[in-house]
């Protein structure tokens, strides 16, 4: 592969990861705009205002675009150079990847992590267990995506519509009933006992 062509790659590699998150933001954002308190088609009157005023946005910046074209270079530039940050393959972000050495994330403390962030509750949201991450220093620029992705990657189920307490929408979580222990830690269990005697 030659250097125009990994540039490229990485580019267009970032340009996808850019716009996914763009995305997310913005239906995250447009969300936010239920109001809990209503019920029926009130509720959604915030998330209809918020979906015009991006609409609104679009079309201003189109005008300013058409009126003042030299602009285009400029947005270009800087999307250019955030894809190209996005785009970092996974060898120059050690942070992000663990080296080929370094153990996968343990199962039975990510179930801790789960049952601590849910406390007493049956079920938690996904956005609630990464804040609870992120309060003690982990999951830095992490999305509710990239968790997702990596619960699934250890297989613990995380269902599409879950109601917590203290909220009234169901969204992304995980059910305490889905947090059994691994077989091992149950083969541990079964054996300690015997142990003892």
């Amino acid at each position: 592969m030659t250097r125009l062509s990994r540039t490229a790659d990485r580019i267009a590699t970032g340009s996808r990861t850019l716009a996914r998150r763009l995305a997310a933001r913005v239906a995250a954002w447009c969300a936010r705009g239920r109001r809990h308190d209503l019920t029926g088609w009130r509720a959604a009157l915030g998330i209809v205002a918020r979906c015009a005023l991006l609409l609104v946005g679009a079309y201003l910046l189109a005008r300013i675009v058409r009126a003042l074209p030299a602009l285009m270079w400029l947005l270009t530039t800087g999307w250019t150079i955030a894809a190209w940050r996005a785009g970092r393959p996974a060898t120059e972000a050690p942070a992000e990847a663990p080296g080929e050495g370094a153990p996968p994330p343990d199962r039975e403390a990510v179930h801790a992590l789960l049952l601590e962030a849910m406390g007493d509750a049956d079920a938690v949201h996904l956005r609630t267990v990464l804040a609870h991450l992120q309060q003690k220093g982990h999951g830095e620029g992490w999305t509710v995506g990239d968790l997702r992705a990596r619960l699934e990657a250890l297989h613990i189920p995380v269902h599409a519509k879950v109601k917590a307490p203290g909220s009234k929408s169901p969204t992304r979580g995980v059910r305490r009933a889905d947090l059994a222990p691994s077989p091992a830690a149950a083969e541990e269990a079964s054996t300690a006992p015997s142990t003892a005697a």
